[in-house]
């Protein structure tokens, strides 16, 4: 089936609004959010529901034609730019947007994969309920983005990665079949749990199309506070304390190097509301009982006795918290002000942080003179954005090699959270075992034999 004959079939199956084939309207499909990568839509699909989304892909299925699932275009590693052949379609669910169900009892929320993850925050705050997924990008993140790529955020610490929150999926396979799982069990050990299979996979197994996921009570009571510590290592002390002094009430622990605040003060003019130190963590701790700040504030003076600590702030009012987190939410925007940089996402085991960053600022000291570190990340969950400002024309290449061999020596992994897309999968190649490797070819070719879902994402089948 040509180009020509299969928009008419996929225009016969939309509405008047489902299928953008002008260069103009597509364009914003064409590049992904950093800029980094760039293609060319055959045309781009916007299904109103799961059967119209089924009716797509079999359509593509037929004319031999790859599908690059959209969602809010949040992804930092290309995992939704189609290629530059003009030969892909865009598939977008963004006008599969509801949310279907809210159960209170069960603390539970359905909703298609076109849902804005604000949007359904704010649905769940009206039950009084939580839906402890935070994303710097929740105001245009999607619902079926966010489980495919498996997000991480914030609150990892206490409420796990994307995955530990989907209880039911529904979706459609390379062939166009619907598969409903739908289910709002927290308990269900009737056979393989093939949702996993659609978790992180970045759309190259098969199309969410929707959802049912687990919130949580929404915490009555929240403390927020800046720490200054002396290394990466005094931090963990603090973390390891504050784990056994205030429990699972610990929903963040931000580590952030002084270098990065000294970025975000002068790029972002956010004033640090204490002096100047090597490291820095933001730590938040949530809970519905009363004695909360009691607890922390108990705690905090402990570390600070002991030295952990040179100085804390705790924030007395809602805008000092928000001008707290201001300080972490903007590393990444002064960092981009500052000049060309590499950003490497990567996790190690929580105890490996200090050692890891001793031996990665070592070797890129050593093999490119003159780059500048910029680390900082989620501490509590082992996950660090080593990001390193280079100078021009630095191959970035080379960078990445250096410091993932780095993380892997170290028992990590190349991507924490933001996934490989098409921006890693070399490393990915590179970093994984060949066994692994051998094993996620397999899965893909028993879900998509002929390579059409995402092709070139995450791992080029062979």
């Amino acid at each position: 089936m040509d180009a020509a004959t299969l928009i008419a079939e996929l225009r016969a199956l939309l509405d008047e609004r489902g299928l953008l084939t002008a260069p103009g309207d597509m364009e914003p499909y064409a590049h992904d959010w950093r800029g980094l990568f760039s293609g060319t839509p055959l045309c781009v699909a916007l299904p109103r529901s799961t059967q119209e989304v089924s009716a797509v892909v079999r359509a593509c299925a037929a004319a031999g034609c790859a599908l690059v699932p959209y969602g809010g275009n949040t992804g930092l590693s290309g995992g939704a730019t189609p290629d530059g052949s003009g030969r892909q379609v865009v598939l977008s669910l963004s006008r599969m947007a509801a949310i279907r169900k809210i159960d209170v009892f069960g603390e539970t929320m359905e909703l298609e994969a076109g849902c804005i993850l604000q949007t359904a925050q704010e649905a769940a705050a009206e039950h009084g309920l939580l839906l402890p997924i935070t994303l710097a990008a929740e105001g245009s993140a999607r619902i079926g983005g966010i489980v495919s790529t498996n997000a991480g955020g914030t609150n990892v610490l206490r409420y796990g990665m994307t995955r530990s929150r989907v209880l039911g999926l529904e979706v459609v396979t390379a062939d166009g079949q619907i598969v409903d799982g739908m289910r709002q069990l927290r308990k269900d050990n009737a056979g393989y749990d093939w949702k996993q299979w659609f978790i992180g996979t970045e759309g190259t197994l098969g199309i969410v199309t929707r959802a049912v996921l687990q919130l949580a009570p929404m915490p009555r009571y929240r403390v927020t506070a800046l720490l200054a510590v002396p290394t990466a290592a005094a931090a963990l002390n603090v973390l390891r304390g504050a784990r056994q002094a205030i429990g699972d009430t610990l929903t963040a622990f931000e580590l952030m190097s002084g270098a990065a605040l000294e970025l975000v003060a002068r790029h972002q003019q956010l004033r640090l509301p204490m002096g100047d130190s090597p490291w820095f963590v933001l730590l938040e701790a949530s809970s519905s009982l009363a004695g909360l700040r009691d607890a922390v504030e108990a705690f905090l003076g402990e570390v600070l006795e002991r030295e952990e600590v040179s100085d804390a702030v705790v924030a007395e009012s809602e805008r000092q918290e928000a001008e707290l987190w201001a300080l972490r939410e903007s590393i990444t925007e002064a960092e981009s002000k500052e000049g060309p940089s590499i950003k490497h996402d990567v996790s190690v085991p929580i105890s490996e942080i200090p050692a890891f960053l001793t031996a990665a600022n070592a070797v890129v000291g050593r093999e490119f003179p003159g780059t500048r570190v910029n680390a900082f990340g989620h501490a509590g969950d082992g996950n660090i954005h080593y990001n390193l400002l280079v100078p021009q024309g630095t191959d970035s290449s080379a960078v990445n090699a250096l410091v993932h061999d780095v993380v892997v020596a170290h028992g990590g992994s190349i991507s924490a959270e933001h996934g490989v897309g098409q921006y890693r999968v070399g490393e990915l190649l590179r970093c994984k075992s060949p066994a692994e490797i051998a094993l996620a070819q397999r899965i893909k070719k028993a879900l998509d034999p002929r390579n059409l879902l995402n092709p070139g994402k995450v791992l080029p089948i062979q």
